[in-house]
């Protein structure tokens, strides 16, 4: 038996004060054993419990409210489609009204007279010299590219017959190779564009560099060295000399 339930016989069955203080002693000491989070937490998820009780109410209000009004909004739009479907039937029985019809006759072509988006004039080209620029081209030319270009210096902006002179007197080794590309050239503006060759100049004279191969030697002391063989990639651009001249007389 608990202590508070202990009676004091010879009081005539009250509780001795001894006792009563002893339960209170040992509840106190029950309550001070429990942890305080156990409390908070109990606490806690009683205030959200009654929260989520108080909200719960206004929405399952609000819900209700929204499908009445949602209710009444969607029986006049069937009445008022059931309307115009009536008025349209009527007017299909009674034709066209008369500012339909000049709606109509505005957006129709007229017979006689052209669509607004019928053959428009194409703008003409004008007709006179274009400059017409002719190419040639040679790749992986076995010469580096700097040595290209001190011959190629030469010939930028001579005509071909200066051009081919310059050439044919530099004693340079990639001279030669220019002077192939420069006939080249002149032969594709002969067959493809009709153009005398005598009459062109050279407007661009131009040198690139190409892959570089990579070779070795030995050398002493059982070493190897790389040696780079260099190419490059050569390109002339002939225009007519006589469009020049005019430019510069205007």
């Amino acid at each position: 038996m608990s202590p508070e339930r202990e009676i004091d016989e010879t009081k005539g069955g009250k509780p001795d004060e001894k006792i009563v203080e002893q339960a209170a002693e040992a509840k106190a000491e029950q309550e001070a054993k429990t942890p305080r989070r156990r409390r908070r937490r109990k606490a806690e998820d009683a205030e959200v419990a009654a929260a989520a009780e108080e909200q719960a109410k206004p929405r399952r209000r609000r819900r209700r409210k929204a499908d009445d009004e949602e209710a009444e909004a969607t029986e006049p739009k069937a009445e008022e489609a059931e309307a115009t479907d009536e008025e349209d039937e009527a007017a299909d029985e009674d034709g066209p009204t008369p500012e339909a019809a000049e709606a109509a006759d505005e957006d129709s072509p007229t017979p006689d007279g052209p669509t607004p988006d019928a053959q428009r004039p194409t703008p003409s080209r004008p007709r006179g010299d274009t400059a017409v620029a002719v190419r040639a081209h040679a790749r992986y030319v076995r010469t580096s590219a700097r040595k290209a270009r001190l011959v190629c210096d030469h010939i930028r902006g001579k005509s071909v017959p200066e051009a081919r002179a310059i050439l044919g007197f530099t004693p340079r080794a990639a001279a030669r190779d220019w002077s192939k590309v420069l006939e080249s050239a002149v032969a594709n503006a002969e067959a493809n564009h009709e153009l005398i060759g005598d009459e062109l100049k050279v407007a661009e004279a131009y040198a690139d560099e190409g892959p570089t191969l990579k070779r070795y030697r030995p050398r002493a002391m059982g070493r190897a060295t790389r040696i780079r063989k260099r190419t490059s990639h050569l390109t002339i651009t002939l225009a007519p000399a006589a469009n020049e001249s005019k430019e510069r007389s205007r």
